[in-house]
């Protein structure tokens, strides 16, 4: 079994929305992740643009490569509004069908933990039903003890084991963190270390906005510290999930050159 996985996600501002995985394919890469990111009716695309038919083609390719699918849950699939858990059981049959491992989606804390738990709580028995693991994700507002405080609330009322439910780690949102702005180590260190982390998203930024530059193109181009950082503190961690570029750039080989040198990095 692989320690790691490193892949690319579909992209609204691909030409087509295949275009990023037949990439993944062509170029080797063993992992891939589905974000339907519908903005409007000429960008992005939604579950229900996928027929059953493209669901098994996506399947068959991805086991023949030997490729570890993921879905990352659509922005209207949220749980901060219980009455959206019909877009997320879709989300779900979506990446069950796919064959897919783990499906994440992102931290809501607008009407706090416990809201967040009881609504997030069906959806976790709704995963596991589908075979699927949960990666909860960080976002550009959320801060250590919010995840902390998460983890324990989950543990204390024996809603999911951690094999099953975890974290998903976007290093570019712990970087604008205003806890941790161009810190994203810092973030870091101040998850509890039983805080199961399942899945990593890895992009960059100079602290000032989203914008998800590919690996070593953003301030790591200039001093590789922080993802040497990051690298040693996850092998500590024993992390065996997948990494996910987020990102589609021009060349999309600057995916390929993200790719060797992480693993490069994380072999040594």
């Amino acid at each position: 079994m692989k320690k790691i996985r490193i892949g690319n996600q579909t992209a609204f501002s691909a030409t087509n929305v295949m275009d990023p995985f037949e990439y993944a394919v062509k170029n080797g890469f063993d992992a891939f992740e589905w974000f339907p990111d519908k903005h409007n009716i000429n960008e992005g695309w939604d579950v229900s643009d996928m027929d059953s038919q493209t669901r098994l083609y996506i399947r068959n390719i991805a086991d023949n490569h030997d490729i570890a699918l993921t879905v990352h849950a659509s922005l209207q699939a949220e749980m901060c509004d219980p009455e959206r858990i019909d877009i997320m059981l879709k989300n779900i049959e979506f990446a069950q069908e796919i064959g897919a491992t783990l499906i994440n989606t992102h931290l809501c804390i607008e009407k706090g933990l416990e809201h967040y738990v009881d609504a997030v709580s069906p959806v976790v028995r709704e995963t596991e039903k589908a075979g699927l693991r949960m990666a909860i994700e960080n976002t550009v507002f959320t801060i250590p003890k919010d995840f902390n405080r998460l983890f324990e609330i989950i543990s204390e009322r024996k809603i999911a084991s951690t094999e099953r439910f975890g974290m998903c780690l976007d290093i570019g949102h712990a970087n604008l963190s205003s806890f941790s702005r161009n810190d994203f180590l810092k973030f870091l260190d101040l998850l509890n270390p039983d805080i199961p982390i399942l899945h990593i998203h890895m992009h960059e930024n100079f602290g000032d906005s989203d914008s998800h530059l590919p690996l070593f193109t953003g301030p790591s181009g200039e001093n590789v510290s922080g993802i040497t950082g990051f690298v040693n503190r996850m092998k500590r961690r024993d992390f065996t999930g997948s990494i996910i570029f987020e990102q589609w750039p021009d060349p999309p080989v600057l995916l390929n050159e993200a790719r060797d040198r992480l693993y490069n990095m994380w072999n040594e």
